[in-house]
């Protein structure tokens, strides 16, 4: 006799916005505690700006740690265009993101799309991967 397993648990779109917003307000305020409490150990992720594929949350914390000892930090977050799909407990977001940070020389400002996969472990949302790309020009003809 066969066992049927149950059904894992849906999540709604309503917690992944919270996740997603909880996550963004982090890094908005450079609050390093609170934003890698918003990934699974495992986490990956993938930047347009780094060379190589970070294959879970403590090399991102390392680089993450580089970036703030340079005097580092975020200004500015601002998240727009957004589009959650349910996978039963996984989640995709995605959305637009405008970014000012700042070092110590002069603010720069940033446009980019981002991807971020969701996922429901031990009743916890937590992002298990994050791929963030340059978004093209608008006035690209």
């Amino acid at each position: 006799m066969s066992t049927i397993a149950a059904p894992s648990a849906t999540l709604t779109e309503s917690q992944v916005h919270e996740a997603a917003d909880r996550l963004v307000a982090a890094f908005a305020a450079t609050d390093t505690a609170a934003y890698f409490a918003c990934f699974a150990a495992e986490a990956s992720f993938v930047f347009h700006t780094e060379p190589r594929r970070l294959d879970d949350r403590a090399a991102y914390q390392r680089l993450w740690a580089a970036w703030v000892a340079e005097g580092w930090r975020v200004e500015s977050c601002r998240s727009s265009a957004r589009l959650v799909q349910v996978h039963g407990d996984t989640a995709v977001f995605s959305h637009d993101v405008l970014t000012t940070t700042s070092t110590s020389g002069p603010a720069e400002t940033t446009r980019e799309r981002e991807t971020i996969v969701f996922r429901l472990i031990d009743g916890d949302l937590l992002a298990v991967h994050e791929h963030l790309s340059a978004h093209p020009s608008e006035d690209v003809r």
